[in-house]
């Protein structure tokens, strides 16, 4: 009796031999993946800012106007009412630097918000990328760098101004201030894009939060200015940990991280503890977001 007997199929995979380094066994390099995706992120964040740089203007003009503006209109007050200095210019532009980096890190939801409503994160979501971490990381590199611009920008004005400017040092501390608050307050606010339905929402609570905070700070009027349950309220809110570390470095030619930048309510608040603030309420920042963004980036 015979059978028939089917040859095996070859076990060559010709498509491998012929583009063998498409199918070679290597480790996918997991760094340089996100490093790529990051950056392509955040160059296209930096071509939609020049193809509609009024944005960036805006955030240039407006605090250099609050500059000038509140620095003559306070010109003629009394001497002592601002504490060591008698220049206005020297004593808001720690304000008007701080605020400033503060709105800016406070919008940088929306454009999250406007890539949900629009369908462009969905397509995000769904390509093949290594981390989808890339789409929070472009926005806060995004953002931070754009306050540390306006920051310089502001410094310059206020030095034009006749309020002086830092040394290296000073100005690296100050880089270093904006870039902790920037963190803190881009992170709060991409987690509220995650969170809240649409920008309408998001909107409202930047409108809420965003001069409250101002006047409820050192940025306009010192400590000691205010009544007693405002100055409970400002020594709580971190823009007073950024406000007064930099109104230091202005008004101090020394400085250390044991200066006592401000008399709280409980106690001396020296340089180093400020900064330990503004370091821990960007890392609390980073965690509170953690769940909301592991939920949707997952």
């Amino acid at each position: 009796m015979s059978s028939t007997v089917t040859p095996p199929k070859s076990e060559i995979n010709w498509q491998q031999v012929a583009a063998p380094q498409i199918y070679a066994d290597t480790a996918p390099n997991f760094v340089g993946e996100l490093v790529q995706e990051t950056l392509a992120l955040t160059r296209r964040l930096f071509i939609q800012l020049q193809r509609r740089p009024s944005t960036l203007v805006a955030g240039i003009i407006q605090p250099v106007m609050w500059l000038v503006l509140f620095g003559a209109l306070f010109q003629n007050a009394p001497k002592g009412i601002f504490g060591s200095t008698t220049n206005y210019a020297q004593f808001l532009s720690a304000g008007i630097i701080v605020f400033t980096a503060f709105g800016g890190a406070l919008n940088a939801g929306l454009p999250v918000m406007f890539d949900r409503e629009f369908g462009f994160l969905n397509r995000l979501l769904v390509a093949p990328l290594a981390s989808r971490y890339s789409i929070v990381l472009a926005s806060a590199i995004f953002i931070i760098s754009q306050s540390l611009l306006q920051a310089a920008v502001i410094v310059a004005a206020a030095g034009f101004l006749g309020a002086g400017v830092p040394d290296i040092a000073g100005l690296a501390t100050i880089a270093l201030i904006v870039f902790l608050l920037a963190l803190g307050v881009t992170a709060l606010s991409l987690g509220l894009a995650f969170a809240l339905p649409g920008h309408i929402e998001l909107i409202a609570v930047i409108f809420v939060t965003n001069l409250p905070l101002l006047f409820a700070s050192t940025a306009l009027a010192p400590l000691s200015f205010m009544p007693q349950w405002l100055q409970v309220v400002a020594t709580l809110n971190p823009l007073s940990y950024a406000i007064e570390p930099i109104r230091y470095l202005y008004t101090h030619q020394d400085w250390g991280l044991s200066s006592v930048v401000m008399h709280a309510f409980w106690g001396d608040v020296t340089f180093g503890s400020a900064l330990a603030v503004l370091l821990g309420f960007a890392l609390v920042a980073l965690l509170i977001i953690q769940p909301r963004l592991r939920r949707t980036l997952s």
